[in-house]
């Protein structure tokens, strides 16, 4: 496998900064932090480029809160600074780590996400009578760092790039220490993201090559393969977890179900099956209740149109890629955005 050095120039660049910098921000550009950090913008990113340079960069303390999606997660929000670091360290090594990832792994890849995911899962579905749908538990908290960092030197051989990438992997947990707890990476990172599709790269690669199950899709910590031998699927179990086994990690007892594909895969938030599919109800339950939510925000002042337009639009990208027209004008007839901010 062909390692790369000389990488570090690249990265403190004054360009990758202020690249990672308008990476950093989307979404984000009226948050104080972002706010501040961008009115003295050359300031601060020269600031960062000596302290990258000079290998004295410290991460700042992470801001912790909880998120209730289909489950509570525990969000961990680095510094804008640090942010600003992350994209610029993900714009040097994601290139070089891309051309070895598999097709079929969707997370956080251009050109790939949950759509396509789904897609690819419809088509598979059309070759294949049963499919095994497994999850890995507590999957980022389990992800052991020592591995990590090896699985990193097998493609980075610049020694600063290596030393920002444990800098950065370190900066969450037990007092700061090498390894501090052995495992775990905050979700929330632009690293993390990055760092969980490494881990899993030679597993990836092992469930393709190995066991020759051309029709496997990941996506982070979720995975289905599908083929026409029920006793196959079930035979690859406990091959699974001894694999992930060796690296620290765990199948979800409750999550590895092996089924007909007819039945319909509750996948990327959808249920599919081969001819066709829906949104998971749980997923218009939540949007309604939000829609709700930002109703009453709408006529009392404290959320504007624009606001509105964006979340909406994002749900609605999301249901139409299912067969959700009457799902759609349920969910919408029952909402009234009347009043609101004046102009």
């Amino acid at each position: 496998m062909k390692t790369w050095k000389h990488l570090y120039p690249d990265l403190c660049s004054f360009k990758n900064l202020y690249e990672a910098a308008r990476k950093a921000q989307r979404g984000k550009r009226c948050r104080p932090d972002v706010f501040a950090f961008h009115v003295r913008l050359e300031d601060n990113l020269l600031a960062l480029q000596e302290e990258l340079t000079t290998c004295r960069w410290q991460p700042g303390p992470y801001r912790e809160f909880y998120v209730q999606e289909a489950k509570r997660r525990l969000i961990c929000a680095a510094p804008f600074r640090d942010r600003v670091v992350h994209h610029a360290l993900c714009n040097i090594i994601e290139p070089l780590f891309e051309p070895v990832f598999i097709y079929d792994s969707y997370a956080c890849r251009k050109g790939k996400g949950t759509h396509a995911a789904a897609d690819r899962y419809t088509a598979f579905s059309r070759q294949a009578r049963y499919v095994l749908k497994c999850d890995i538990a507590r999957y980022f908290p389990s992800i052991c760092h020592e591995a990590l960092y090896a699985q990193l030197s097998r493609r980075i051989a610049d020694r600063d790039v290596l030393w920002l990438c444990e800098r950065v992997l370190r900066s969450w947990g037990d007092d700061g220490l090498l390894w501090p707890s052995g495992a775990g990476l905050p979700i929330g990172n632009q690293t993390s993201q990055f760092f969980a599709n490494v881990y899993l790269n030679d597993f990836d690669h092992w469930i393709k090559e190995d066991l020759h199950c051309r029709r496997y899709i990941r996506y982070v910590d979720d995975f289905v393969i599908l083929h026409d031998d029920k006793r196959f699927l079930g035979s690859l179990i406990p091959r699974i977890e001894e694999r992930l086994e060796a690296i620290g990690a765990r199948l979800h007892a409750r999550k590895r179900t092996i089924f007909p594909v007819e039945e319909g895969c509750d996948f990327m938030g959808y249920r599919i099956w081969p001819e066709h599919r829906r949104l998971r109800p749980m997923n218009g339950y939540r949007f309604q209740r939000k829609l709700k939510k930002l109703a009453r925000g709408y006529r009392v002042g404290s959320i504007d149109r624009d606001a509105v337009r964006a979340s909406v639009m994002s749900w609605i990208g999301h249901a139409r890629h299912a067969d959700t027209w009457g799902l759609r004008r349920a969910v919408f007839s029952r909402v009234s955005f009347s009043g609101g901010p004046a102009g």
